[in-house]
Order: structure tokens, then sequence, then C-alpha cells
């Protein structure tokens, strides 16, 4: 018997990802003095914490793809038009916007492959 994420209850699963949108926001909207330095490129920190979003969406949800990506987009594009209008340091960029696209299209790339082996393997007794 394997554990699926989407069994899980759904007050449990809205509280993971909700806590998962938290630290996003956290991190991209708080100050710069409060946050860890950086330890990868910048970009490629946006697309791995997309990533993970939309990841964690689409193993809770995996039957609701177009809502989880599009929900992450809007997430993503939302969080630089506050980063743009915020008045301590920090910007809004488009090219954290692609990153952030590209984290979601790997997530979602990585979950139709994912499903597709999950059809061609063959059913449990």
């Amino acid at each position: 018997m394997s554990l699926r994420p989407d069994r899980l209850p759904q007050a449990l699963r809205l509280s993971a990802f909700g806590f998962a949108v938290a630290v996003l926001l956290f991190l991209t909207l708080a100050p710069p003095a409060d946050l860890p330095k950086e330890h990868l490129w910048d970009k490629a920190e946006h697309a791995i914490a997309w990533f993970v979003l939309a990841a964690i969406g689409l193993a809770f949800w995996p039957t609701r793809p177009a809502r989880i990506t599009g929900f992450a987009f809007c997430l993503g594009a939302a969080i630089e038009v506050m980063q743009w209008a915020m008045p301590y340091g920090r910007d809004g960029d488009v090219r954290d916007l692609l990153a952030d696209c590209i984290g979601v299209a790997l997530a979602l790339l990585g979950w139709g492959l994912a499903r597709r082996l999950s059809a061609r393997r063959p059913m449990e007794a």
C-alpha cells in the first residue's frame, strides 16, 4: 500500500499548501535585510521555489493541473507587481517571473511523466 498525497484529508492538504505559499510570500516580500543570503543564482532560486510550490500542489491535487499551474503563475506575477510597488529595496523583474514559469513548467513536466509511468505500471493485487 502506498501513501498518496492526494488522499490526505483536504484540510491537511490546504494547510500544507498554504504554508508553502506563506513561506514564498515571506521570502519574496520581506525586506532584504531580513532574508538569508543568496546561495545560488537568483533566477535558479526562483525556479526552484516555484517548482516546489507547483510540485506540492500537483501532488495534492493531481486532477487539477491547470488550476495549480495557473495559481502559481498568477502568484508569481502578483509578487513581482508587489515588489515593484514596495518602497524598501525589492524590485519587480520580468526575468524573475520567467524563472518562476520555468520552475512551474518543470513541475508540470515531472507530473506528466509520473502520470504516464504510473499508467504503464500493472495494477497491484
